[in-house]
């Protein structure tokens, strides 16, 4: 069976797009798995997820990033929006990572609030370039918005009642 150059760079692309994605995703890791016990010391409000949620919800949600990202760079359509669109799935990639910094590793649900709310103008605005060449790779953003919406209303509640 012979593999056409076209779906050898496909899958090349897809398997760059997931190692980038799950590399953020380990930063976020590390960053924030030596404070879990200070986090253990936070009052939690009562809509907290159990931790054991987190995981599961992020892996996914990484994965469908890597997906949209693959799709859209895949999707006919300018030049400049899928370069726009690219620098702007880099900065909320970035943005995610900086969340972790600024509220597990300085231990600050404050300065964690501020960056989530700009990796909320972040996400959206990578949804909008996103759908101009692929409204599936914009689709596939979609529940990433929804749960850092979520998180961001989580890391308001922690903030509020430890300040």
């Amino acid at each position: 069976m012979t593999v056409s150059v076209e779906t050898r760079q496909a899958l090349i692309a897809l398997l760059a797009a997931l190692a980038i994605c799950f590399g953020a995703y380990a930063i976020g890791g590390l960053l924030t798995e030596p404070n879990l016990p200070w986090y253990e010391t936070l009052e939690r409000p009562g809509f907290a997820p159990p931790n054991s949620v987190f995981p599961v919800v992020w892996t996914i949600l990484y994965a469908m990033m890597a997906v949209a990202a693959w799709q859209f760079w895949r999707a006919e359509g300018r030049s400049e929006d899928r370069k726009l669109g690219l620098i702007w799935f880099g900065i909320q990639l970035v943005l995610n990572v900086a969340w972790s910094f600024f509220f597990f590793w300085l231990r600050s649900p404050a300065s964690g609030l501020m960056v989530s709310l700009l990796l909320l103008v972040a996400i959206t605005a990578t949804i909008v370039v996103f759908v101009r060449s692929s409204r599936g790779a914009a689709l596939l953003l979609l529940p990433y918005l929804l749960w850092v919406c979520f998180a961001a209303g989580l890391n308001f509640a922690f903030w509020f009642l430890n300040r």
